[in-house]
């Protein structure tokens, strides 16, 4: 069973996890109440390796919520995130059928919120040799499973280099995708078109050039597609600004590993990383400041972390195979749950009703001052600890009865002595 650990804290508020892991498998982790302990409720799927999850994006609404899961076999799953039902799996081997999902697997993935119908859904995934694809999926109705693929759009964001990041932004009509060898670059979605690329840095007071390497990438803001963070494989954070210039407007260090995960804050000038070495930190991009690192360091590197839009908590994983929960004023861990396998990705449930149930027993209760008391219950005796309660009664009166014996013996010897 998944072992659970907490700290003396005040608890996770009501929230809902969805991890995903190298064996495919899904897990669903719940907190209920104002001071609830996460852990386990459902797991979705069968441990197959092929089935490793890459990348998973969640529209959370109240009505006919759907899940989007990229895996490893290059098959694109819309699950019911409520009860963990297949909807449709896309294969996105059949765009180049000569080359196998192994060799281009998928890095990008986003299930498009907005304008979205009950009786359809768009897609759009990224592969690491540089294939977007646009698809629509239609379902039937609403409450039933068939579904069928509708018209699609396929091109090529870039013939050289290996894609490792994509991140769409809040309105939905721009992505932004960099990678290994790839400077990162903004797209139109709507027409399919480029429209600004980064220019790499110069070299350094030594004349040494540092290769791209972009590993991670998220917008500031929802309503403001120009300013966004990327993360390198040489432990680099920069800040780019489209309408200012084609250089980081601002680039700063931090720690030696890479960075392997970057999520932001709905204030729009906070960022948290997270690198190989299982550190997490807060970061004001504005400035570059380090606000601060979260207590106690990961065993393993992280891989995903997302920010809950409401509380303040951010969810992150990694490859130590725990679920972590931190609260982003104090950095402290409310909770973490140890899952078995290495986690790929986590995604939060934000409209989750995490009302805790309450449990009826049959005890007679006391209200004593808003606090409620169990009256005791005296537990009946079972027929072996009567018989053994007897045993024991009989084997106490015999000791009694001996010494008795031997005091009586020791007094009359005593009168004799006197009587001598």
């Amino acid at each position: 069973m998944p072992r659970t650990t907490t700290l003396e804290c005040p608890g996770c508020p009501p929230l809902r996890a969805l991890t995903f892991d190298s064996l495919g498998l899904i897990k669903v982790v719940e907190s209920r109440g104002n001071r609830g302990i996460a852990h386990v409720v459902e797991r979705w799927g069968s441990p197959d390796s092929t089935k490793c999850v890459l990348a998973a994006s969640i529209d959370d609404r109240k009505q006919d919520p759907l899940l989007a899961v990229a895996r490893k076999n290059g098959t694109v799953e819309v699950v019911n995130p409520l009860n963990g039902e297949t909807k449709i799996s896309i294969s996105n081997a059949g765009v180049d059928t000569e080359v196998q999902p192994e060799d281009d697997n998928i890095v990008g993935l986003h299930l498009f919120r907005k304008h979205r119908q009950s009786s359809s859904c768009n897609l759009l995934t990224c592969t690491s040799k540089g294939d977007a694809n646009l698809w629509c999926v239609k379902f039937a109705n609403s409450s039933s499973d068939n579904a069928s693929i509708g018209d699609s759009r396929t091109w090529k964001i870039g013939s050289s280099g290996h894609f490792l990041c994509s991140k769409v932004d809040g309105s939905e009509t721009y992505a932004v995708f960099g990678g290994k060898g790839i400077e990162v670059n903004l797209w139109d979605l709507e027409k399919c078109s480029k429209i600004w690329t980064a220019k790499p840095p110069p070299k350094n007071s030594l004349g040494i050039f540092t290769p791209t390497w972009f590993t991670s990438v998220t917008f500031l803001a929802d309503d403001d597609h120009r300013k966004f963070a990327a993360g390198t494989n040489n432990h680099q954070v920069r800040l780019y600004d489209i309408s200012a210039q084609r250089r980081p407007v601002i680039s700063f260090d931090f720690r030696e590993t890479p960075i392997k995960a970057i999520t932001e804050d709905r204030d729009g000038h906070t960022i948290y990383i997270g690198n190989g070495s299982g550190d997490i930190a807060s970061v004001d991009i504005r400035t570059g400041k380090l606000l601060g690192c979260f207590l106690g360091k990961c065993s393993g590197s992280i891989r995903s972390m997302a920010k809950h839009p409401e509380f303040p908590v951010i969810a992150s994983c990694g490859l130590d195979s725990y679920l972590r929960l931190w609260d982003v004023r104090t950095r402290q861990l409310l909770s973490a749950v140890f899952l078995k396998q290495h986690l790929t990705n986590v995604v939060l449930d934000c409209n989750f009703d995490g009302k805790e149930v309450v449990e009826v027993q049959n005890v007679k209760d006391v209200q004593i001052e808003d606090e409620t008391v169990a009256l005791p219950v005296k537990r009946k005796k079972t027929p072996k600890e009567k018989e053994r309660s007897k045993k024991k009664a009989a084997k106490d009166s015999e000791r009694s009865n001996k010494l008795r014996s031997k005091k009586k013996s020791r007094s009359l010897e005593s009168q004799i002595d006197d009587d001598s």
